[in-house]
């Protein structure tokens, strides 16, 4: 059996208590109020808006729920009810393996907290995980699935775990090429990717909020860059926190799924679209994975 960290075994789980939180979206910059519920076996994530009524206020994380992704992640249901930016919540999930959690909210997109997925696994950790009675599910990929356009990429490939591997590049000193290329697991997550924070450039900003975007970004939130700097006055947390961000959002859009991957991800400048278009295609291939559990090989060890 694969012995990845954010497994946690063999058998699914949920949050042993609620977790609650608020902050700002960072693109309506709308104050919602939200929180984390345990769920029963099999339930998956499911996002409810609480603040709407006189339709469906249920929206089931699938890969067909994702409605858009410029930007961010938003998942909708049939009704037309929408949550956005849900991708560093649902990184945490996965990678604190957490299958089964509803999370209620009172807006239309997740708080962005500080622009990574810290808070979300302290949020985590706060409210603790609660074993349940079933077998967990992983997709276990068997072919290599690709999707391109022009020049960015993204791929999922056969592996023994879940590694990530990512690549981006940016015409400004502060980033230019970074690439990294991790065995994934709960450990290295929380080392290494959780706190890497959301960016973005000031040039950029004006453009934004004029088609209703960034509304709500601010230094406390993003990584902001001028020219060939940083303005945030801390700077960086990691020298190449631009392109492990990246992977966190990966990470987070892979997740919609439903289970978590065996598997190797790479994105060469891919970001929400194209790593929603992969999810699709690798929908579209049944013959390309397969759902696994690893119960039977446990109770034959034992």
């Amino acid at each position: 059996m694969a012995a990845d960290g954010f497994q946690h075994g063999a058998f699914q789980h949920t949050l042993r208590t609620p977790a609650v939180f608020a902050g700002v979206g960072v693109h309506t910059g709308a104050y919602t109020r939200a929180s984390v519920h345990p769920a029963p076996v099999d339930a998956g994530i499911v996002f409810v808006r609480t603040d709407v009524t006189g339709r469906d206020n249920r929206i089931p994380v699938t890969g067909k729920a994702v409605c858009k992704t410029q930007l961010g992640t938003v998942i909708s249901n049939a009704d037309g009810v929408t949550v956005s930016t849900i991708e560093h919540l649902m990184a945490a999930l996965v990678m604190l393996g957490i299958d089964n959690a509803v999370v209620e909210l009172d807006g239309p997109e997740m708080p962005i907290m500080d622009g990574s997925a810290e808070p979300f696994v302290r949020i985590i950790d706060r409210a603790g995980r609660r074993p349940q009675a079933a077998a967990r599910r992983f997709i276990e990929i068997r072919e290599t699935v690709e999707v391109r356009d022009g020049d960015k990429r993204a791929a999922l490939k056969p592996a023994h775990r879940f590694e990530v591997a990512f690549e981006i590049r940016f015409p400004t000193q502060v980033i230019g090429r970074q690439v990294i290329d991790m065995a994934m697991d709960e450990f290295t997550f929380r080392r290494e990717i959780a706190d890497c924070r959301t960016f973005g450039f000031v040039h950029e900003v004006e453009a934004l909020r004029a088609l209703g975007l960034a509304r709500g970004g601010s230094l406390e939130n993003a990584v902001v860059i001028e020219g060939d700097g940083v303005i945030n006055p801390e700077g960086l947390r990691r020298p190449d926190e631009f392109v492990r961000h990246k992977a966190l959002d990966a990470i987070g859009d892979l997740y919609v799924l439903g289970a978590p991957i065996l598997g190797r991800f790479e994105g060469v400048l891919a970001g929400h679209g194209l790593n929603n278009q992969l999810v699709r295609a690798l929908l579209a291939r049944p013959d390309a994975w397969r759902l696994r559990t690893f119960a039977e090989e446990i109770a034959e060890a034992v």
